[in-house]
């Protein structure tokens, strides 16, 4: 009876390993299919130093509506060396496919709160090796713009305070979950604010 009980759970334990593999390489996928539309949508046109000294990007947004589920740009994290897609929505179908751009939260250049979101096991699984200074760029359609952190700090996970409709300047926050390697649902989140550095347009030929 023992052997057989004993059989049962390696059995139990093979197929629960089999399905995380399986999951992962569904995740990857998805993830890499994402990044192959995000690098369509962003183009690889000249760029250039946007000079408007109104800041007025009116025109550049007039036609950038994102429906829930669209890719719309690209996240690249230079000293991690990583490029990953921004898919419109945080349900958990987008996070599956890259970082989620929250619905009701800024683009670049709208001078508000921008909130991007992921997995902390896929997207983000790194995330906790940036420190202050360091960079996220944001490449849009429209433009690509850089973003420098200047604070990092932890809250609970149902800590809804760090959506901020009411900010009147432009400012990324990263945010994903916390601990990194806890198992389960993590009980906390993580959360990188970084200011704008650099704000260049595209120019597609």
């Amino acid at each position: 009876m023992g052997k057989w009980i004993g059989i049962l759970f390696i059995t139990a334990g093979l197929l629960v390993i089999g399905f995380a593999g399986y999951e992962l390489y569904e995740t990857n996928a998805q993830q890499n299919e994402a990044l192959n539309v995000a690098k369509d949508v962003v183009g690889s046109g000249e760029k250039i130093i946007f000079e408007d000294e109104a800041g007025d990007y009116t025109e550049l947004l007039a036609d950038f509506d994102p429906g829930q589920g669209d890719v719309i740009g690209i996240l690249s994290i230079p000293r991690l060396e990583a490029e990953l897609p921004i898919v419109s929505g945080t349900d958990e179908d987008e996070l599956a496919r890259g970082v989620g751009h929250f619905t009701g939260t800024a683009f670049p250049t709208q001078g508000r709160q921008i909130l991007l979101s992921g997995h902390r096991d896929t997207v983000f699984r790194n995330l906790g090796e940036l420190e202050v200074g360091d960079i996220f760029e944001v490449r849009m359609g429209y433009g690509t713009f850089q973003y420098e952190i200047f604070e990092t700090f932890i809250v609970d996970a149902d800590d809804r305070t760090v959506i901020d409709y009411t900010i009147d300047e432009e400012l990324l926050t990263v945010s994903t979950c916390y601990p990194f390697r806890f198992v389960g649902n993590a009980p906390e989140r993580y959360i990188l604010n970084a200011r704008p550095v650099a704000t260049e347009t595209a120019v597609n030929h």
